[in-house]
């Protein structure tokens, strides 16, 4: 590991394991947290979105190629999976499937963060996932990418997204 960057051996039998898995989500998690209170509303709805997007992740974490950071990956698939499970009624799964459980500590839930997450849980989808990728610190060329549009595009957004962000909480 360097960084937050994992890299793969060139004759693929090196994965990374479940204990490395664990310690990225944890090291990660705030990120999960983040999306969870920008795409669900109670407290109950962020936990069992928070349950699917570490079960999306450690689904897909064998096919981690280290291409991007770790991080990133992470994000794609929480954001895909928060936006997925809008638009698909819930699946129980089997006691029989395995999943890891990360630590997850307490978040603080100050007035002002909730009245901000408020605020962003009434932007578009699309608009959700770039503020999140904003309040997390990511640069512009990562959100970007990680959205599929031109940095540009991206920035020309944000601002968009800023404003109207300002109007809602000034209302």
């Amino acid at each position: 590991m360097e960084g937050d960057k994992y890299t793969i051996s060139k004759n693929n039998d090196m994965e990374m394991g479940e204990e490395e898995f664990l310690n990225a989500v944890y090291k990660n998690q705030g990120l999960v947290h983040k999306i969870c209170s920008i795409y669900r509303d109670s407290k109950e709805d962020r936990e069992d979105l928070f349950q699917e997007i570490v079960y999306q992740l450690w689904k897909a974490y064998p096919k981690f190629m280290g291409r991007s950071k770790f991080s990133t990956w992470m994000y794609r698939i929480g954001l895909n999976t928060a936006m997925a499970t809008f638009r698909r009624p819930k699946v129980a799964t089997t006691e029989s499937e395995k999943l890891p459980e990360p630590y997850r500590p307490e978040i603080n839930d100050s007035p002002n963060r909730e009245m901000l997450f408020r605020a962003i849980r009434q932007l578009e989808d699309a608009e959700k996932a770039i503020v999140s990728m904003y309040l997390d610190g990511f640069d512009n060329s990562e959100m970007a990418d990680i959205i599929g549009i031109s940095k540009n595009h991206l920035s020309v957004r944000l601002n968009r997204i800023k404003n109207k962000l300002r109007t809602i909480l000034n209302k």
